[in-house]
């Protein structure tokens, strides 16, 4: 098998990462979710099951048919509107379950139109590179903010990555997680205590639907995930210059969540931050075959959903520093290439900075993340620069 030929060790390490990184960074906001509509244990290990299940074949399978890293998580904000409005409206988990699904045609429905993808082949590379680079940077900003409780961490980390860019560029970031692991388990930071074999098994919940979950829950879910999540997700495709089916793909993500949301799958959605991981150099030195990294991603997604509470308890052992750490170590070369083309071209740069710089912010306008509110404000700049321009050309 290709795949078998193809993969290579640091491929199969930024596919860990990935997960380590998306994984570690919002399970948490995940369970308040669940708790929110009054998950039971068995419930929120269903979540799990599905959650990983679909994210791992919607990862999985297209790589390996498209040979390119397609990248699928759950929807991080989608997750946090669902905490705070099912806490708010006091629904059940058949109401949850019922939105969910209504959010899943939603999704297929833009999929299938082809609508989402059109709006974003007018928006400029520099704008979506701008927008890229503001996603990115707060996890950078984040790794060097670690250093305020895990210094010797943190340097020893960069240390390594610099170190390994300079001999062994194709490990540096296996190099930076190695050192990383070592130094928490010879400190004491890794958590083991609560690991142990147990298998996930799946909770179906009949869905109801009721017109206040779908106005409080559905729609919410499903603004909040296209704008802040598809958005830099193709955004990210684009910036590592790949060129997949997106509507395609975003038809997928719907379908697989629409099939698993009465297991607990809230929504599924292209990948901006692990895409990264996985699309770098430092996955693999050959583009065409970085598509691995994302197939790695995507089997341990699945082994996640198999062995939900084992898995998850394997990764949140790691401490948040070493997480925050690789996240922003691993991304620099991203974050460098995305502002590179952002600002390369003078006539976008102005707009390009202003994405970045509002992507960056984090500001959160009714409900809708900085990604979206970023390339509303870059385009109206580029609009407004371009259209006086033009106006003045003889």
């Amino acid at each position: 098998m290709r795949f078998f030929r193809d993969v290579s060790l640091s491929s199969a390490t930024a596919g860990f990462v990935a997960v380590l990184v998306g994984f570690t960074s919002s399970i948490a906001i995940v369970f308040q979710a669940a708790q929110a509509f009054g998950a039971t244990p068995a419930q929120i290990t269903s979540w799990m099951w599905a959650l990983g299940l679909g994210m791992g074949l919607s990862s999985a399978v297209p790589s390996l048919i498209l040979r390119q890293p397609v990248m699928v998580a759950w929807s991080t904000p989608g997750a946090a509107v669902l905490a705070t409005a099912g806490l708010a409206g006091g629904f059940g988990m058949g109401e949850a379950i019922g939105a969910f699904m209504a959010c899943a045609a939603l999704i297929i429905l833009v999929g299938a139109t082809g609508w989402f993808e059109r709006v974003m082949n007018r928006i400029p590379m520099a704008i979506a590179a701008a927008l890229l680079a503001g996603v990115l940077a707060r996890f950078g900003l984040q790794a060097f903010g670690a250093a305020q409780t895990a210094l010797s961490l943190v340097l020893l980390m960069l240390l390594a990555y610099l170190v390994g860019r300079r001999l062994l560029p194709r490990y540096a970031v296996v190099l930076t997680l190695a050192v990383g692991v070592l130094h928490a388990a010879f400190t004491g930071g890794l958590r083991t205590e609560g690991l142990s074999l147990e298998l996930a098994r799946p909770v179906f919940t009949a869905p109801v639907f009721s017109l206040q979950a779908m106005v409080s829950l559905a729609l919410p879910l499903f603004v909040v995930t296209m704008a802040s999540q598809n958005l830099p997700g193709v955004a990210a495709i684009r910036s590592a210059g790949y060129r997949m089916p997106i509507s395609r793909i975003i038809t997928l993500t719907g379908v697989v969540t629409l099939v698993l949301a009465p297991f607990g799958a809230f929504a599924l959605n292209l990948s901006a931050i692990t895409a990264a991981i996985c699309m770098g150099e430092e996955a693999h030195a050959d583009r065409h075959k970085r598509y691995t990294a994302a197939v790695a991603c995507g089997l341990i997604y699945i082994g996640i959903g198999i062995f939900g509470a084992t898995f998850t308890a394997l990764l949140l052992a790691f401490p948040k520093e070493l997480v925050m750490a690789i996240a922003g170590i691993a991304l620099l070369g991203s974050i460098g290439g995305g502002l590179h083309t952002a600002l390369a071209d003078e006539r976008h740069r102005e707009a390009a900075l202003v994405t970045f710089l509002v992507t960056l912010s984090g500001v959160v306008i009714a409900g809708v993340g900085s990604a979206f509110w970023g390339v509303v404000a870059g385009v109206l700049a580029l609009f407004v620069q371009q259209y006086g321009l033009k106006q003045k050309t003889p």
